[in-house]
């Protein structure tokens, strides 16, 4: 039984069923990973790692930004504000923003022209992580298929072993029972 060829170009036509040659850059890249013995960080995992201060700010934003308890508040304070300026400033006499509620429409316009892109950069960031944990996949998956091919190479050099030892003990075993057969004439004749 011979071994199991692990190289990068092995792989490539048993694991991918396609030569070496025509995998592109990052498949390539996996398979000598996948063969490496020492497990080392690339640079895009180690730039998702080590998150800026407005990494950390823009996940954050979207984190509020997407939740119901900012929809609620900001659907309080405009109701709130609506309700200042219109039916009870008639009760105070104070309007700081009439309706059509100029104001109040530049305030939103401001938060969503801020908050939209703070809000893509957060999910950019979230795309990259799943990138790099989509491609950790990949290769524990390739990892784990050349294991088994390995394993599966040494359960058949098991069952050959066994196989011959079956065959070897069969042998003996009539090997032996000719030798009683032959020990049982020879007894007659002497009898």
């Amino acid at each position: 039984m011979r071994k199991l060829d692990t190289s990068p170009e092995a792989l490539a036509e048993g694991l991918l069923g396609r030569p070496y040659h025509e995998l592109d850059a990052e498949e390539q890249r996996v398979l000598h990973r996948v063969m490496s013995s020492t497990v080392e960080l690339d640079h895009d995992e180690i730039v998702a790692a080590h998150a800026t201060f407005g990494d950390r700010l823009a996940d954050r934003v979207a984190a509020v930004g997407g939740s119901w308890g900012f929809i609620c508040a900001f659907v309080t304070l405009m109701a709130g504000w609506m309700l200042l300026n219109g039916p009870l400033a008639f009760v105070f006499g104070y309007k700081w923003d009439e309706y059509p509620f100029i104001l109040l429409n530049l305030a939103l316009s401001t938060l969503a022209a801020l908050q939209a892109p703070v809000i893509l950069m957060s999910q950019n960031r979230q795309a990259h992580k799943d990138r790099i944990s989509n491609r950790h996949d990949y290769e524990v998956n390739l990892r784990t298929t050349v294991e088994i091919l390995l394993l599966h190479r040494k359960i058949d050099k098991v069952f050959n072993k066994l196989g011959q030892m079956e065959q070897s003990v069969e042998e003996v075993a009539e090997a032996a029972e000719e030798a009683a057969e032959r020990a049982a004439e020879h007894g007659k004749d002497k009898l």
